[in-house]
């Protein structure tokens, strides 16, 4: 006894084994199993099929379960064990020498000798034409219990005929290959160097086929097989002389292409067993798939443990799937497959047609799933059969019809008909026997006209097998499986039968004859609703902008693009008022027409797809590009341009500062125009070689509320290019750069006061504003890109803002001090109002004027120190100090009002007259900090 799982020591140590758990027999030695090979633990505590025993006995020789021309019969039929007796008896001609019937003993011996049967020539002068068999009564497949006897049910029709191979009879002489390809070939051996010579071989299962095909070429052999499904057979340069009644197994395939195509089904999925059956049957489905336009998504294979593919399949989502395996392995996976609950409305299952009509109700120790859970699993799926019994009352070539057939073949099994393996393919095997007689028939002329007989047959004789080969390769005949023909591979052509399982019993639905590509239906197939859909239904919902936002972020939008339009014509109205123009109007205006195009840019920001159709959105998204762009460079530009001229002109040095107060208004402007010039062939360049386009942005799959077979695809348009990452690093890098700049100038200038530029700090505000939202808002909406709505809210809101504050700061003080204080007052009602190093604009204007003042009077100055000079050099080159007459005019050597009185001394100078230039900036200029009180006398002279 193996226990799975156990060494013998840890069973020597248990006293109780677990639930569920599995023990096995395995005989020694050459000995044989006769009963439960696997019994398992049960609730109540004990095992499974206790009212059979399990047996280990000895084989008996198998040589005695075939007979040289005649019959063995076998009780009971499997292996042959102690306790099987085996019947023998003759075919008609031949007499039976030694006992009709042995016993196998329990030392594994028969009790008598091996019978002989003898060639009657008296009473059966007809020549014997030999045909070599091999019937799987016991394996895999042991589909020769039913086959046999309806292969000796033709061979018996066929010699009672006169009218086919009058002077010959057919015999059989068959072995069980076990549906074993080892045992096959030993078998083979015995066929064919052994009397008598063999003119067809007639195998059974697929694998013992493809071995007697491919060697029966070197003996001149044909080869008609009656249970072979393997496509791999239909190859002519591999097997030359192959034919076969049954179907290939890809003759399923265009009838289930028919019905994907019917249900409209496009996606498919496929399991299979690994044996070369299903791997040559799956890659013909595939092939034909492919060419109807319909996809195998998912293909899963397994060995013996189908688990990890069932769960593989319902990973995959897999809903239409084609099973390929055997029966006993079809229990497996559909225990698997109610585990998984990959069954039900959303499922359609196709199996092949052979199995047993109660297959899943078949109690299998290798499962631990009830014919309850088994039953529910398998209910609704489809199977395609081939048709082996024709569904119509016509009496083909061995004068039955297809009923008459059954009936004479129940009666010659007797009991436990149904249950013999094979009875679905006895109908194939019948007109196997009765293809190979009409065959031979028509061959007895032609060898006849050539001077030859179908009994000088040899295997070196390629003559009469080329002309078997013709006639088998031209029948065509009415059997009892349906018409028989032969396609150019030597396969059988027959229609295809389609069911369902309703309820727990197949129902016929239609039929398919693939030579004609004719679907009939009945239209009864049954389903929970309706076919289902060959995958999940995913559908696409395209992610809006919120219609609340857009409205209430454009109504502040069109507020902004109104203050824009108030504060643009105040400045146009009132540009010849001196304190506008001291302001540079025409950049204010460029800033505000930038202002108002960086809000038009709102609008074509929050259109989508729920707006305008997608043909257009390139367009939106060029709008969005071009506007934010071109009234950045507006808005800002002019506004870091008169930033940068104060920065500019007040932190170079004293002897430049005067050339550079006399500003230029062009180049103000010319500056804003080379910023817009560069953003315009920046976006040209972008447009032109990586235009935008839209972009559509898939998300995590959600699943709707309800039973719903469905999916929701989210989806999200976006404006995007090929190489948009590279493009904004460009963008961004420039416009960062430019940002950056514009907050150090602004810092830099902060205490700075100019008449020409009259609102510099108003600027400087509004650019520590636009930078610090920009650089914000810009990895912020490319973080939340995903999230339509918190990135147009973000980008929105920051615009609006920045516009905002922008037009506030700069308009609304001129406005205001339009209002308050008008144009009309003179600059001599203004009050000097110094604080630090700044004052007011009219202290600038008085500065100027007194600057002018004192230029006159440095000259007056500069005349007088030339006078004193020359009079120094006179009374340095006269001999006596005269002293000055009182009657000369002593204007020229007066010093000017402030200066000290001359010393008492005449002969020395007044010190004042020598230095008094330093009195003065050397300049001329008279710096707000230096208007002292002792110097007003001499500015006022």
């Amino acid at each position: 006894i193996r226990y799975r799982g156990l060494t013998q020591e840890q069973v020597g140590a248990t006293a109780v084994l677990p639930l569920d758990y599995e023990i096995e027999y395995i005989c020694r030695g050459n000995r044989w199993i006769v009963g439960p090979k696997v019994r398992k633990c049960l609730p109540n505590g004990t095992w499974t099929d206790l009212t059979q025993r399990s047996k280990c006995l000895l084989l008996c020789p198998r040589v005695w379960t075939s007979l040289e021309n005649g019959r063995v019969s076998e009780w009971p039929l499997g292996p042959p064990v102690e306790g099987t007796i085996l019947q023998y008896s003759c075919l008609p001609g031949f007499i039976l020498i030694g006992r009709n019937s042995t016993h196998c003993n329990k030392l594994g011996k028969w009790d008598s000798l091996k019978p002989v049967c003898h060639c009657d020539s008296i009473n059966h002068p007809e020549k014997k034409l030999y045909i070599g068999a091999l019937f799987p009564m016991s394996g895999g497949w042991p589909g020769g219990q039913a086959c046999l006897p309806s292969a000796q049910m033709a061979l018996d029709l066929v010699n009672k005929r006169t009218d086919i191979l009058p002077e010959y009879e057919l015999e059989l002489i068959h072995y069980d290959s076990m549906c074993d390809p080892g045992e096959a070939t030993k078998l083979l051996y015995d066929l064919l160097y052994t009397e008598p010579i063999k003119m067809v071989l007639m195998p059974g299962c697929s694998s013992v086929s493809t071995l007697v095909a491919e060697a029966a070429r070197m003996w001149n052999l044909i080869v008609l097989s009656y249970g072979s499904s393997s496509p791999a057979l239909s190859n002519r340069q591999r097997f030359p002389t192959f034919f076969r009644t049954h179907p290939s197994a890809t003759l399923h395939n265009p009838t289930r292409v028919q019905l994907f195509q019917k249900w409209k089904w496009t996606k498919i999925a496929t399991i299979q067993q690994t044996t070369e059956v299903f791997t040559s049957t799956l890659d013909d489905l595939e092939a034909r798939t492919k060419e109807a336009g319909i996809e195998i998504s998912v293909r899963q294979s397994f060995l013996t443990d189908p688990a990890p593919a069932v769960k593989n399949l319902k990973r995959q989502d897999a809903r239409i799937i084609v099973g390929l395996f055997y029966e006993t392995e079809a229990r497996k996976v559909f225990c698997e497959v109610y585990k998984e609950k990959l069954y039900g409305k959303k499922y359609v299952w196709f199996l092949i047609g052979w199995y047993a009509d109660n297959w899943f109700k078949i109690k299998d120790p290798s499962i631990n799933c009830t014919v309850e859970q088994m039953t529910e699993a398998v209910e609704g799926h489809v199977t395609t059969e081939i048709v082996m019994l024709n569904p119509e009352t016509v009496r083909g070539a061995s004068n039955l019809t297809s009923q008459e057939f059954l009936n004479q073949l129940m009666s010659k099994l007797g009991v436990r008909t149904q249950r013999r393996q094979g009875f679905q393919e006895a109908p194939l095997a019948y007109d196997a026997v009765w293809a190979l007689a009409l065959a031979l028939n028509k061959t007895v002329g032609p060898l006849k006209a050539k001077g030859r007989r179908l009994e000088d047959f040899n295997y070196n004789n390629r003559d009469i097998t080329a002309e078997i080969y013709r006639a088998l390769n031209t029948s065509s005949f009415e059997g009892v499986s349906g018409h028989v023909v032969f396609d150019a591979q030597g396969s059988r052509m027959a229609w295809t039968l389609i069911e369902q399982l309703q309820g727990g019993s197949y129902k016929k639905i239609g039929y398919f004859d693939s030579t004609k590509g004719n679907l009939s239906w009945y239209g009864n197939d049954k389903w929970i609703g309706e076919p289902p859909a060959d995958q999940t239904v995913v559908i696409e919902v395209f992610r809006f902008l919120s219609q609340k936002l857009f409205v209430s972020v454009s109504v502040f939008a069109g507020l902004g693009i109104l203050l824009g339009i108030v504060c643009l014509t105040f400045n146009i109205y009132n540009s010849n008022v001196r304190y506008i123009q001291n302001s540079q109007p025409y950049l204010n205006n460029m800033t505000a027409v930038g202002c108002m195009m960086a809000l038009a840019a709102v609008f074509p920001l929050g259109l989508d797809g729920h707006h305008v159709h997608r043909k257009q959105f390139p367009v939106v998204c060029q709008f969005r590009l071009w506007l934010l762009g071109l009234g950045f460079s507006l808005a800002y530009g002019s506004m870091f341009t008169k930033i940068w001229w104060v920065h500019t002109v007040f932190t170079k040095k004293d002897d430049k500062k005067e050339k550079r107060k006399h500003l230029e208004p062009w180049k103000l402007y010319a500056t804003v125009g080379v910023l817009l010039i560069i953003d315009v062939l920046s976006l040209m360049i972008w447009q032109i070689v990586d235009p935008l386009h839209i972009t559509v942005e898939k998300f995590v799959r959600e699943a709707p509320k309800g039973d719903l077979d469905v999916l929701i695809q989210p989806l999200l348009e976006h404006c995007s290019s090929d190489k948009m990452n590279t493009w904004l690093g460009v963008v961004y890098g420039y416009k960062g750069l430019l940002l950056l700049l514009g907050i150090f100038l602004a810092y830099e200038t902060k205490s700075i006061s100019t008449e020409k530029i009259n609102d510099h700090r108003a600027v400087g505000m509004a650019i520590y504003n636009v930078s610090v939202l920009c650089m914000i808002t810009a990895p912020v909406t490319m973080i939340l890109s995903s999230q339509q709505d918190a990135s147009f809210a973000f980008a929105s809101l920051a615009i609006v803002f920045s516009v905002y504050i922008t037009l506030v700061v700069l308009f609304v003080p001129k406005m205001r001090r339009l209002i308050t204080r008008g144009e009309w007052q003179s600059d001599t009602q203004e009050t000097m109002k110094t604080q630090g190093s700044s004052t007011n604009n009219n202290d600038e204007e008085k500065s100027r004027q007194l600057e002018r003042e004192n230029k006159e009077l440095q000259k007056i100055i500069q005349e007088k120190e030339e006078r004193v000079s020359e009079l120094r050099n006179q009374l340095n080159h006269s001999t006596p100090l005269l002293p000055i007459p009182s009657n000369n005019d002593p204007k020229s050597l007066i010093p000017p009002p402030g200066y000290p009185n001359p010393a008492s001394d005449n002969h020395s100078l007044p010190p004042s007259f020598s230095n008094s230039s330093n009195l003065y900036q050397p300049d001329g200029k008279i710096s707000r900090n230096n208007c002292h009180t002792s110097r007003l006398q001499l500015l006022y002279k």
